[in-house]
């Protein structure tokens, strides 16, 4: 850190490692909400969910209608339409650990509430579970105004 004193001096000053501890607690903390609430948004998306396995069978069913379909204009959306369930396929591998997520937001929660001045309702809004909420002892509040 650098401090410039009265005089127009620069002196360097360590921070201390109670103070070097706290941020890395606070970078942490960070860390673990923001990825929380990137997996609920990217979990609240529109549309049924389909497992690996539906998905691999539609594959398979769509593939055997292109090899099947004489028309030219129809194959090629059939394609397209073989080419999205496979992408699916690949996002489905990049998902996230919901579970995972939740436990690790669940253990900072209340601390990073607390630090942040962030209520009950402001989480709900979010769109974080009322569940994680109680796991995490963040207490459902009324609003004052």
């Amino acid at each position: 850190m650098i401090i410039r004193t009265m005089k127009g001096m620069i002196v360097a000053k360590k921070m201390s490692e109670d103070h070097k501890a706290a941020l890395a607690k606070g970078r942490a903390q960070g860390k673990a909400v923001r990825e929380y609430l990137a997996a609920l948004e990217q979990d609240r998306k529109p549309g049924r969910k389909l497992d690996r396995e539906t998905i691999e069978s539609k594959i398979d069913e769509v593939q055997a209608t292109v090899d099947q379909e004489p028309d030219p204009a129809k194959r090629v959306e059939l394609i397209q339409k073989r080419l999205d369930l496979e992408e699916r396929l690949v996002e489905m591998q990049d998902e996230p650990d919901l579970e995972a997520l939740e436990a690790g937001f669940i253990d900072v929660a209340a601390e990073y509430s607390e630090r942040k001045g962030i209520s009950y309702t402001a989480w709900r809004e979010a769109g974080v579970p009322a569940a994680a909420l109680k796991a995490a002892g963040i207490k459902r509040t009324r609003r004052t105004t």
